[in-house]
């Protein structure tokens, strides 16, 4: 049974656990502006000395999500804790894949992502050796019928996504991530090497959780919940994040039972 939160708010249950996996975008911002609620939490949490991650499936390295929150107004004390899925990929691709040509599937703000591989960026794709995700290109950002017809030849190619994450909500806008190219490429037989939530090694990545009680907190049953899942640590929704209507029209037990997932907390928004 899920326990709701609402009224008694997250310090009901703080000093039970160690170590927080919190999202960024549905939980602490939506793409526009910070939600004060969130913030007001991070801050009880350090006055209380708990660590935490903001663990986000972004496509990039740490430091340009990092600009992005200090644009929205987020204090250098709480993006000092970002990890991003883009930089564990990074990590991937150095060790594994240095000198390896890449053709890049996704729009030109993602290009950070791969600065140190500038000269491994192949403009046609039959001359690439991998395919590295990040997103969808921005004329082709609703239509996945387009990625099946670009990929369906390089099916012996493996694809590197950097965002697991099939869908966010930029304000009230819906819009296609990576994971849904990835989902396309695997239907056509394609291999897919993932990195983000609720892949472990993003979790791992990003800080010594060795024998911890984590409570791990999102948006998302197909990445932050099922992430918790995996890797056993108790889960707190969301619920205002992307699903929010099937949890509206259906309720918790009945949404989280059709994405085979165990939801121990839920919240409308996340406060303290």
């Amino acid at each position: 049974m899920t326990k709701n939160l609402d009224s008694e708010g997250l310090q009901s249950i703080a000093e039970n656990y160690d170590l927080f996996y919190i999202d960024l975008w549905g939980v602490m911002h939506n793409g526009i502006e910070l939600y004060e609620g969130a913030i007001y939490t991070l801050k009880r949490l350090l006055e209380i000395n708990k660590n935490f991650v903001l663990l986000t499936n972004a496509p990039r390295p740490i430091q340009p999500v990092q600009v992005f929150l200090e644009k929205m107004g987020m204090e250098e004390k709480y993006r000092n804790k970002v990890f991003t899925s883009g930089e564990a990929s990074l990590n991937y691709l150095k060790k594994f894949y240095p000198q390896k040509k890449f053709y890049h599937i996704g729009p030109p703000k993602d290009f950070d992502l791969f600065n140190d591989f500038r000269d491994n960026k192949s403009k046609e794709i039959n001359e690439s050796h991998y395919l590295l995700c990040t997103g969808l290109f921005d004329d082709y950002d609703q239509d996945l019928n387009y990625y099946k017809d670009l990929l369906e030849n390089h099916i012996d190619k493996k694809m590197i996504c950097t965002n697991p994450d099939l869908i966010v909500d930029k304000g009230n806008e819906r819009e296609l991530c990576a994971g849904s190219v990835a989902m396309v490429f695997e239907k056509i037989g394609g291999e897919v090497v993932y990195f983000g939530k609720p892949y472990p090694e993003v979790y791992n990545q990003s800080t010594d959780n060795k024998n911890k009680k984590i409570l791990s907190i999102g948006d998302n049953l197909n990445t932050d919940i099922k992430g918790a899942n995996l890797l056993n640590y108790d889960s707190l929704l969301i619920s205002n994040g992307v699903h929010k209507n099937e949890i509206k029209d259906n309720g918790i037990e009945k949404v989280s039972k059709q994405y085979e997932s165990i939801v121990n907390f839920i919240q409308s928004d996340l406060k303290w």
